[in-house]
């Protein structure tokens, strides 16, 4: 796999800059940076110098040195002015990332973590209301694909540097993690309407890289099991990697040339490693294939993270440049409460993520879906594929009748060609049954000399050429039967799909639930909601929290507070959390109960799940069959008519041997017979010799009796100088 060719990336177009009140050759450099590592360092300087300035001219929202600032909206286009230098702020940081990430999409393939760092102090440390390209879920999609493309990188040097397979199945696993995080930002109602058409291609190809990753997973899973010597483990990873790598390229349709060839390529590899696997299990090591769900799961290693922002880094930033207008003092006691704060959100999206980590977990284990749970409304219609079939097939009435007639003109013709064939064989048995009696015949004349003459050329032609025929003959009444099996397979179906749609509906499984069933269905649905309730509410929360951060500048009382009061400042100014993270606190805590009456709902749920998997089951084969009934009356008609090709060809050439046959043996009797008559003109007349003595009591007459000649022994009327042959003539 380290020759694989390399997938494209997903990179983020620059902001443009409007009006701002500003020196116009700094600004000049700012915004027109190159694309290029210089352009980063510029801009990196520029926002360090902006959170100079800002914390010591009073240029935010509603204060006196404010001045508009006008940025260009990446996907609407329109331009969004705020009288605020943190907007400024925020849409410089904004093209940071955006340019970290063009950079990180180039060959060099580096920067993704330093595109992440920038979108994650954006999303962290700024208002989400001045435009819907820095909203909340826009950043945390960037932050997402920023990530999972890092570790993508990651991923492909640890196959160049043939790093140990596991490690290269969890790294490959958390590039699906990250992947799936950002196809959840990217399916979000409020992601769509602001992405618009650049949604649709960004969420191909994320689906497409979630499969195909988990199939790199997958691969060097079963490498491991290889190395393990688990060869039933190794077969079901690379049958797992490889179904996983066709779903990834049903999806990679319209994708770039390199995304073909990566398929294709990664398709040779995985292909091959499934085919020799499972040759030498089911030949040499014939161990168990477990299935997938019974192994244990791989789970990402995060081995990327966001590089962290510092606006006030004097390697990045250079010298600060406002040193003599503000006190240090105000600007040091202020970075010392964000970093309480952020202190404070850290500890709180620890708690969180860990619980959503078990939610997930738990979630994924349970395979329950709210919109999917009960399938119920699937069965009150015929799906439209059927539909379609169905609708083909009325304008074609006669598809049945043409069908049965074909197959009864193919059987006409067969039964003709096993009637002459047989005629043939019939013919030829009865002349060499006639040639071993003449034969037999020539044995025991007088004066025959050695072995009798043998078949005629002609006759010994046709059974030649009979048995050729009667081999094809064979062959292809295998062919014809088969064929005869697929065409009473299909015409049912085809019957059921020309009649009535009730009928084909009547036709469809369908699950029978008691009510009882139902009141299972309805309370998971219940709980299921309450799950997604809970998930929301820690969401609104969580976001909450983050705008009060935000919102959170305690710089103007920092100035009049002494030193020496910092510290119970900062304590008293964090008691304006204590309301939300109780809340937080609440919700997190609710999740125990509410996991546990899913379990138990759950546990109820098993019986109804697998009856209604079952029947989804026979209602998806049910389709599927009837579908491939329609598809394959075409091919069908084909075949049939190629049969009654050669057989009527064949049964020409039958008909013009039977009469070359006739012939043939007409010809070895006529033959035959003036053998025999020459060979009976060869014998010599009987000569009359005198009899043996008659015993006397055979020669005693009753009074009155007369001898006649047939109440004598038959050895009495024989000759005694006849040779042996002849006496039993």
């Amino acid at each position: 796999m380290e020759a694989v060719p390399r997938m494209p990336m997903i990179w983020l177009d620059l902001k443009e800059a409007g009006e701002f009140a500003f020196n116009p050759a700094v600004k000049k450099s700012a915004v027109n940076v190159p694309r290029d590592f210089e352009g980063c360092s510029t801009l990196r300087k520029y926002f360090g110098q902006l959170h100079y300035l800002q914390s010591r001219i009073p240029m935010g929202a509603e204060q006196e040195a404010a001045v508009p600032i006008a940025w260009t909206e990446i996907f609407s286009g329109k331009t969004v002015t705020h009288e605020d230098i943190k907007y400024e702020q925020a849409c410089v940081l904004y093209n940071l990332g955006a340019l970290h990430s063009m950079l990180g999409a180039m060959d060099k393939r580096v920067s993704e973590e330093c595109a992440a760092g920038a979108f994650t102090y954006l999303r962290d440390h700024f208002p989400h209301s001045y435009s819907v390209d820095m909203s909340h879920q826009i950043l945390n999609l960037n932050i997402n694909l920023m990530l999972g493309q890092a570790q993508e990188c990651l991923l492909e040097k640890s196959m160049l540097d043939n790093r140990k397979s596991f490690l290269v199945a969890r790294i490959s696993a958390q590039v699906v993690d990250y992947y799936k995080e950002a196809c959840r930002a990217l399916e979000n109602s409020e992601t769509t309407s602001l992405l618009g058409k650049i949604q649709k291609d960004w969420k191909k190809l994320v689906q497409m890289k979630i499969y195909y990753f988990a199939a790199v997973a997958h691969l060097h899973m079963g490498k491991q099991a290889e190395e393990q010597q688990k060869f039933g483990e190794r077969v079901i990873y690379f049958q797992s990697a490889l179904d996983k790598l066709n779903e990834a390229i049903k999806l990679a349709k319209g994708q770039p040339e390199t995304v073909q060839e990566a398929l294709r390529f990664t398709m040779d590899v995985i292909g091959g490693k499934y085919n020799s696997a499972k040759k030498d299990n089911d030949f040499i090591y014939h161990e168990t294939v477990p299935a997938l769900d019974t192994l244990q799961s791989v789970k990402g290693a995060p081995l990327v993270k966001a590089l962290p922002v510092n606006p006030t880094d004097p390697a990045v930033t250079g010298p600060d440049i406002f040193a003599k207008l503000v006190p240090m003092a105000a600007h040091e006691a202020s970075s010392l409460y964000s970093e309480e704060k952020a202190k404070l959100l850290r500890d709180v999206m620890a708690k969180i993520e860990t619980k959503n980590e078990v939610l997930d977990q738990f979630m994924d284990s349970m395979q329950l879906d709210p919109e999917t749970v009960d399938n119920l409304d699937m069965y009150s219609h015929i799906p439209p594929i059927l539909m379609e079939k169905c609708a083909a097939l009325s304008v074609r009435p006669d598809t049945v009748k043409n069908l049965v007639q074909s197959m009864q003109v193919l059987s006409g013709v067969f039964t003709d060609v096993e009637a002459s064939l047989k005629e043939i064989r019939d013919l030829l048995e009865e002349d060499e049954a006639q040639e071993r009696k003449l034969q037999e015949l020539l044995g025991k004349v007088p004066g025959s000399q050695g072995s009798p003459p043998p078949p005629s050329s002609g006759v010994a032609e046709v059974s030649k050429e009979c048995s050729k025929y009667m081999e094809v003959h064979e062959k292809a009444s295998f062919t014809n039967t088969e064929l005869h099996k697929a065409m009473n397979l299909h015409i049912s179906n085809l019957r059921l799909l020309s009649g009535p749609l009730e009928h084909v509906r009547a036709a469809l499984p369908s699950p029978s639930l008691t009510e009882d069933d139902k009141q299972v269905l309805q309370n998971l649905k219940r709980i299921l909601a309450k799950v997604q309730e809970m998930r929301d509410q820690r969401t609104s929360l969580e976001q909450q929290l983050r705008e009060m951060i935000q919102k959170d500048d305690i710089t103007t009382s920092l100035v009049t507070t002494d030193r020496s009061e910092m510290k119970k400042l900062f304590e008293e100014q964090l008691k304006k959390y204590d309301q939300i993270k109780v809340y937080l606190e609440q919700n997190l805590a609710a999740q125990e109960n509410v996991l546990k009456a899913l379990t138990d709902a759950n546990v109820k749920y098993a019986a109804v799940r697998k009856v209604l998997a079952e029947v989804e089951h026979k209602w998806n084969t049910t389709v599927q069959t009837l579908v491939a009934s329609y598809e394959a009356y075409e091919d069908l008609m084909k075949k049939s008519q190629e049969g009654k090709d050669f057989y009527t060809d064949l049964e020409g050439k039958a008909a013009k041997l039977l009469e070359k046959a006739r012939a043939a043996c007409h010809a070895a009797e006529t033959n035959r017979q003036q053998i025999l008559e020459k060979e009976m003109k060869k014998q010599p007349p009987p000569r009359p010799t005198a009899p043996k003595p008659l015993q006397k009591k055979q020669l005693e007459l009753e009074p009155g009796g007369v001898l006649d000649s047939s109440e004598l022994p038959l050895g009495a009327l024989v000759l005694p100088d006849l040779p042996e042959e002849l006496r039993s003539l």
